[in-house]
């Protein structure tokens, strides 16, 4: 059995190797999609909606309006340096495949213990047309 739940957030980010218009600070109204599947509880659930989003809301809430920054982007922690603006520091680009992992790394951390599921798909959507999606064995 599989289910899966969206979340929405807003977020500001640039790649500052990137040769093309991602190098300048932008944003996107980004999506995101965990998907589980596993064996069905008796209680004829897989795994209840609200406790799934208490394990993902959280992580969302971090990067809602936030600006995304990699540690090794110089010009960017410079200017942000003593300002008030909501910060997230990564330790890699802010990409779609790299925004992917970081969730797909701290969801599974809290479905482990659920011994029922056997799997998580991550999928990030930056725009309608692209994404990245990513999966792991429980």
């Amino acid at each position: 059995m599989k289910i899966a739940k969206d979340f929405h957030w807003e977020m500001a980010h640039r790649l500052p190797y990137h040769q093309g218009g991602c190098q300048n600070l932008h944003g996107h109204s980004y999506q995101l999609n965990v998907e589980i599947s596993g064996t069905v509880l008796p209680n004829g659930m897989l795994m209840d909606y609200s406790d799934l989003k208490a394990i993902v809301k959280p992580l969302v809430d971090e990067l809602d309006h936030a600006f995304l920054c990699s540690e090794d982007d110089e010009l960017m922690k410079s200017f942000l340096k003593g300002k008030f603006f909501k910060v997230v520091y990564i330790p890699y680009y802010s990409t779609a495949e790299n925004i992917a992992g970081y969730f797909l790394d701290k969801i599974a951390a809290q479905l482990k213990p659920h011994k029922h599921l056997r799997s998580l798909k991550i999928r990030v959507a930056e725009t309608v047309n692209t994404y990245a999606e990513i999966s792991v064995d429980l």
